[in-house]
């Protein structure tokens, strides 16, 4: 007869196994690996020398370095705001019947997807060379309404922005028009048999649970666009992070503190943009599964009333 075992719960459980917890010896190694590089690359880093820490703590809160951290934020939330409205236009042309709508949505992508945005920016820093005056008229002819010197209108502050928003604007449309077609295409057939029009239901219906799609994968185009400012040099605009930092490091022949300056601003930027979209990602999960419900009740109860009074008739 197998033998009881009495338990501290107070239950006997004959043939009752005392198992064991498996041991994970792997996590365990790998997190004394990674703690000793890590301490192996932090004492390189502190004992060397020639990275010149003294130097970068002198530079990091420069009032040129500060100025340009407030040029490169500027550019890239003037960049970002362009062209988000720009792509939500493309991805709706995109998907519209017109057949021209789609082919000009199309070839806007194509080109601005297809050529570097190193070259389009040296493209808009040209605009003035290209056209020097800006100017209202009748086309085809001499005469003139109304002229401008271009480089009164195209500043390289705003040929930056505008060629960094138009290169921005063709990724961002394809990520549009995935949340868009995420979407189930049976909400806008039931919203149209409520008689709703188009406009309304893309506003109101399908871009707000595109957005839990959409939102993702932008916050991670404006951590890409903070980035991407450091070529504005291109057009050339002088004033923001790459080039104050740059600019120091070629005065004081210093070129290594100064890049770990510009590293340092970068990547508490990038932290904290990674943060807001953490929130914005939840907020918007959130947000969004309150208004699907919402919606999709009023439509069930629009359709089934459409319904009932088809049957009557």
């Amino acid at each position: 007869m197998a033998a009881k075992n009495t338990e501290s719960d107070g239950l006997n459980i004959p043939n009752r196994i005392d198992a064991l917890p498996v041991r994970r010896p792997g996590p365990v190694v790998a997190g004394v690996i990674v703690a000793f590089l890590a301490v192996m690359l932090i004492y390189g880093m502190v004992t060397n020398e020639r990275f010149e820490w003294n130097i970068v703590w002198k530079y990091l809160f420069n009032e040129n370095v500060l100025a340009g951290i407030g040029w490169t934020l500027w550019i890239t939330v003037l960049s970002m705001v362009i062209a988000t409205v720009l792509a939500v236009i493309l991805a709706v042309m995109r998907k519209s019947i017109n057949p021209v709508l789609r082919g000009v949505s199309w070839f806007f992508i194509w080109f601005f997807r297809g050529t570097p945005v190193y070259t389009q920016l040296v493209f808009w820093g040209l605009f003035s060379v290209l056209v020097p005056r800006l100017g209202l008229g009748i086309p085809f002819t001499s005469v003139e309404f109304w002229s401008i010197d271009s480089q009164n209108v195209v500043t390289a502050f705003r040929a930056a922005v505008i060629g960094l928003a138009l290169n921005e604007a063709a990724y961002l449309s394809e990520i549009v028009r995935a949340g868009l077609e995420a979407v189930d295409p049976g909400q806008a057939e039931a919203a149209e048999a409520l008689g709703m029009r188009r406009s309304l239901i893309m506003r109101r219906i399908i871009l707000p649970q595109a957005m839990r799609i959409i939102i993702p994968p932008t916050g991670n185009e404006t951590i890409g666009m903070l980035k991407t400012t450091s070529l504005v040099l291109a057009v050339p605009f002088t004033l923001d992070l790459q080039f104050a930092t740059n600019a120091i490091a070629n005065r004081i022949y210093k070129p290594i503190p100064l890049l770990i300056v510009a590293c340092f601003w970068y990547l508490l930027i990038t932290s904290i943009l990674m943060v807001i979209q953490s929130r914005l990602e939840k907020y918007g999960s959130s947000g969004v599964c309150v208004g699907v419900d919402h919606w999709s009740g009023l439509l069930v109860i629009g359709v089934r009333g459409v319904v009932g009074r088809v049957l009557r008739i």
